[in-house]
């Protein structure tokens, strides 16, 4: 009978297969479409995102907000993941909801769901980096958080460059400057906006947004589930794949 860490040692290996998969030619469509969506979208629209998303960089690099107690230590695999699922549940719920509140209530609603989602997304990784061990009042744990974050929402292009931070996080762990003001926020923000602009416009419409809303920031929070579970299975299992 397989045990738990071989079935996670498969899924694992998979997701490093799907991630690392040559972009399709309706991702590098997608791609230029989003750029031309986003001549489109409002300058205030892009204005909040991105000052928004500044201040949640800015907030988990600095400060304890998002920080709840003390990590899980002496716990099964297994036991971790159950924990962990619970959590990306709890947190799709929460995420979904808070959309379609903010979707129903058309442009100046949906303008707030940015850093109420941030703000859920952020707790999420907090909550799941200490359900694997990890103690995030560490500085740089919360920087391996922010990665995780980013490479769940890179573009088809970035997702190798980003991916190989994740992998060789031994190395990178040893090598990170103790100065907070080292991170790239910029590229941070761009590739968050670029990922979600097109769900967040759908928000914006009368009649479908509390639905868009909803669907949306569901689906992000299940993304960033997958991508954070696999990105500590890379720590916790130390394969080499």
């Amino acid at each position: 009978m397989i045990s738990y860490e071989d079935k996670s040692i498969q899924e694992l290996k998979e997701w490093h297969r799907e991630i690392l998969r040559r972009p399709s030619i309706t991702s590098r469509i997608s791609k230029n479409f989003q750029n031309t969506v986003n001549t489109i979208i409002p300058d205030k629209f892009h204005q909040v995102i991105t000052e928004a998303i500044k201040n949640m960089v800015k907030a988990v690099l600095t400060g304890s907000e998002f920080i709840t107690g003390y990590p899980l230590v002496a716990a099964p695999l297994e036991e971790r993941e159950r924990k962990v699922r619970e959590r990306i549940n709890f947190y799709k719920g929460t995420a979904a909801v808070e959309g379609a509140s903010t979707g129903a209530g058309g442009f100046l609603l949906s303008l707030a769901d940015f850093p109420l989602l941030l703000s859920i997304e952020m707790k999420f990784l907090f909550d799941t980096a200490s359900l694997y061990g990890f103690d995030v009042r560490n500085y740089k744990e919360r920087l391996y958080i922010l990665y995780i974050f980013q490479l769940a929402f890179s573009s088809p292009v970035k997702i190798a460059e980003n991916y190989k931070q994740l992998k060789d996080w031994k190395k990178i762990y040893d090598e990170l400057p103790m100065d907070i003001n080292s991170f790239d926020w910029r590229t941070f923000q761009q590739e968050y906006r670029d990922y979600i602009d097109l769900a967040k416009m759908l928000q914006m419409l009368p009649g479908i947004g509390a639905v868009a809303g909803a669907y949306a920031n569901y689906k992000l929070l299940d993304k960033l589930g997958k991508t954070a579970m696999n990105a500590y299975r890379l720590r916790i299992l130390d394969i080499n794949i």
